[in-house]
């Protein structure tokens, strides 16, 4: 197991700007230990010929054309509204002057 000293976690929360006093430095030691343990096996499992990669299947993104079609008018779009202002919908107003 690779073994961290209390004087690295130190290092470490500094870095990080975290204040610890030394019961947590004691605490975290041997906890961070046991991760680079963990992180350490998972690296002797893959091969020299094993890419990384974020996810196992490769991933790519479909796009459709871009097509221009009719769309409403302003007129139609408002025409279902309960209010509508100057050409826009009007809703209630939700802040007050403070802003």
């Amino acid at each position: 197991m690779p073994d961290i000293t209390r004087d690295e976690v130190a290092h470490l929360a500094d870095l990080a700007r975290i204040d610890l006093d030394d019961a947590e430095l004691d605490h975290l030691a041997p906890q961070l230990a046991v991760i680079l343990e963990s992180v350490a096996s998972i690296r002797g499992v893959a091969g020299e010929d094993v890419p990384p990669t974020s996810h196992p299947i490769p991933l790519t993104n479909v796009f459709r054309e871009d097509v221009a079609v009719p769309c409403l008018t302003a007129e139609q779009a408002l025409s279902g509204a309960p209010a509508s202002e100057d050409g826009r919908f009007s809703v209630p107003r939700i802040l007050g002057d403070e802003q």
